[in-house]
């Protein structure tokens, strides 16, 4: 114990750890006097950790055991920061108390993401709710930023002295008898260091919890029936696409739930595994151990499945065994990144697939966007009054722009929409054949093919959504 900088040093026997407790692991000179005199490997920890070490005088497995973090080598039966109204209260360290108060408030607001900026005077952190990104706080001060994030690498097991490369983990948080992972990157800015969580909520998919199915999701029943005819098929690949965020691996899952009989084999494998689903075998891939997709699904097809889910095609090797595990009696559900069901051919045969065993493997696309529905709770415009007639009607802008229960935006929730192309021997003829992409479309919608844009028109012709709203996630057909 150092009186001088306050600091005890703790070698946890189980994995040869030693971690370091300082009463303020957020002092930069503090940091750097310790980082220059231990000389072994260590972690830090936060100050209510020291001090639970001094008061209980438990052994030091015990100690680490109260540690509010856990990192990514923790077992899945420990428990990360419990964060609820009453510890909120509690938190003594004004750092600790915004990024705890910014986990709580995040899940509330039903944020998919936290941002956390590092400006030239502090910080701002924003939600991404409904996929739009959303301020939500700013803390000044240059020093406060540094200290958030350095909180953050603590939580996350990441290098709290490297700042200038990336550096990416996740930590688990129990918020109101919740558990909740948090994915976390880290990111060198101009102004120091840029952060971004995205919640992760693994509850979603257990008993007591709304159970997840296509209908109840809110695709829309034609699109629903369409996509169910598919999944039922004995084998085949089955491909959803879209950008970053838009519910594709809420769509796989549904489509597990609903096909999970308990008559067949059901493995997937998945980076991160987001949600748990009884009776299917899920398992995760370490691109550190060398366990990537191709590795993981080379293996599990000697495992004796009937149905397959690959998180992600991400690479050639991926795609090659995904497509030749069709050809072995498996459903294969998988998702890519193409702009659309026509575009997912050219994604493959980029990544050097054979086009014919491609096309001869493949069910169908689904293309699939998240909107924004009308807040039920206020009434607006899609196309706000201007500043004049606000005066002429003794309104301020405030009092047009939404309600508190969607954060004056107008919208409050997301429903997904989708487009579904189910090959026929035509359309895989005209794949084969390279014909004009007119000529494709020309023969889905001969077929009963919906596009996204008429789904979402759909949507906006019924009142669920705006038409800004429509034109903000799809593009206008030629």
């Amino acid at each position: 114990m150092s009186r001088k900088y306050i600091f005890a040093a703790v070698a946890d026997h189980h994995d040869a750890k030693l971690w370091l407790e300082l009463a303020d692991p957020f002092d930069a000179n503090l940091r750097t006097w310790a980082m220059n005199r231990v000389k072994k490997p260590f972690a830090f920890c936060v100050p209510s950790d020291l001090m639970a070490f001094l008061a209980l005088h438990e052994s030091a497995h015990q100690a680490l055991t109260q540690i509010s973090v856990e990192g990514t080598t923790a077992t899945a039966a420990d428990t990360g920061v419990e964060i609820t109204l009453t510890t909120l209260a509690a938190d003594v360290h004004p750092v600790i108390g915004l990024v705890n108060s910014s986990l709580y408030d995040a899940l509330k607001a039903r944020a998919s993401d936290i941002h956390i900026e590092s400006t030239a005077t502090g910080l701002v952190i924003k939600y991404r709710i409904d996929g739009v990104l959303q301020e939500t706080v700013s803390a000044p001060g240059i020093e406060t930023a540094e200290q958030m994030l350095s909180c953050l690498k603590v939580m996350a097991d990441l290098d709290i002295g490297e700042r200038c490369i990336p550096q990416g983990g996740r930590f688990k948080a129990l918020i109101n008898q919740r558990e909740i992972d948090f994915r976390v990157s880290i990111m060198p800015s101009i102004h120091g260091e840029d952060a971004v969580l995205r919640v992760l909520d693994k509850q979603r998919g257990e008993a007591g919890a709304s159970a997840l199915r296509l209908d109840s999701i809110g695709h829309d029943p034609e699109i629903v029936e369409i996509i169910r005819a598919i999944a039922r098929e004995p084998y085949g690949l089955l491909l959803v696409t879209g950008p970053t965020g838009s519910g594709k691996s809420t769509t796989l899952y549904a489509m597990l739930t609903e096909i999970n009989t308990g008559d067949e084999k059901i493995t997937t494998i998945e980076d991160p595994v987001e949600y748990e689903l009884a009776g299917v075998l899920q398992i995760p891939i370490n691109d550190k151990k060398g366990l990537t997709f191709a590795r993981r699904l080379r293996s599990i097809l000697r495992h004796d499945p009937d149905k397959i889910l690959v998180g992600e095609i991400r690479d050639g090797e991926t795609a090659g065994i995904a497509v030749q595990a069709t050809f072995t009696g498996h459903l294969v559900l998988t998702s890519v990144h193409a702009n659309n069901v026509f575009s997912v051919l050219d994604r493959f045969l980029h990544m050097g697939v054979d086009m014919h065993s491609f096309v001869d493997a493949l069910l169908g696309a689904v293309a699939q966007r998240l909107m924004r529905k009308n807040c039920p709770h206020c009434v607006r415009d899609d196309t706000p009054p201007d500043d004049a007639t606000l005066r002429a009607s003794g309104l301020t802008r405030d009092q047009v722009a939404g309600c508190e229960q969607c954060r004056r935006t107008g919208y409050l929730g997301r429903q997904p929409i989708a487009e579904v192309l189910r090959l026929n021997d035509a359309i895989k003829q005209c794949f084969v054949e390279r014909r004009l992409i007119m000529e494709l479309k020309q023969l889905a919608y001969d077929s009963g093919f919906i596009s996204l844009r008429q789904i979402a028109l759909r949507a906006f012709a019924d009142g669920r959504t705006t038409l800004a709203e429509v034109n903000r996630i799809t593009m206008v057909e030629a």
